[in-house]
């Protein structure tokens, strides 16, 4: 489980390393054009993916989640080296525990209020598949705006490259 969760954690940051990048190369009427989705645009989006993925890492550092405003007030790029620097932090933080610590339940409130306690790599797998969701309907988005040129980022491709380069 260990080396599948550290697996995961590095997938996830290349998945979204790679729609990131695409999106930075856009023009920003398409960043933010509406689209219907559960939130009706790229740059919504993957601001959606930061914030759940940030507040998910807070409870972790016993900080609660404090609602702001945009901090990166509607750029792209800002807004990917955010996402893409917690992406690193979860990345880091993941590698860096053990399996033991990976069994524990851990126990915290979600935004409600309600107290909540699961094991820590139900919650990893949680984050993670959840950015997965939100990649594909980001690649539904890119089509929608007749973007052709749209990297790949499913799991097993990342894995062969990752054999490519041990050889």
């Amino acid at each position: 489980m260990k080396e599948l969760l550290d697996q995961y954690a590095i997938y996830n940051t290349w998945a979204n390393a790679r729609l990131l990048n695409l999106m930075e190369t856009l023009d920003e009427s398409k960043i933010h054009r509406e689209i219907a989705s559960s939130f009706n645009s790229l740059y919504k989006t993957a601001f959606h993916l930061f914030t759940a993925t940030s507040i998910w890492f807070g409870r972790f550092q016993k900080q609660p989640y404090i609602e702001k405003d945009d901090p990166f007030q509607g750029s792209i790029a800002s807004l990917s080296a955010g996402l893409q620097g917690i992406d690193q932090k979860w990345m880091d933080w993941v590698i860096e525990k053990d399996e033991v610590f990976l069994l524990q339940h851990w126990s915290y409130k979600n935004l409600k209020g309600v107290p909540c306690n699961d094991p820590v790599y139900q919650i990893l797998v949680h984050i993670f598949n959840h950015a997965t969701y939100h990649r594909g309907q980001m690649v539904t988005m890119l089509r929608e705006l007749q973007i052709d040129a749209i990297p790949p980022t499913d799991f097993i491709l990342w894995c062969r490259l990752q054999k490519e380069k041990k050889k």
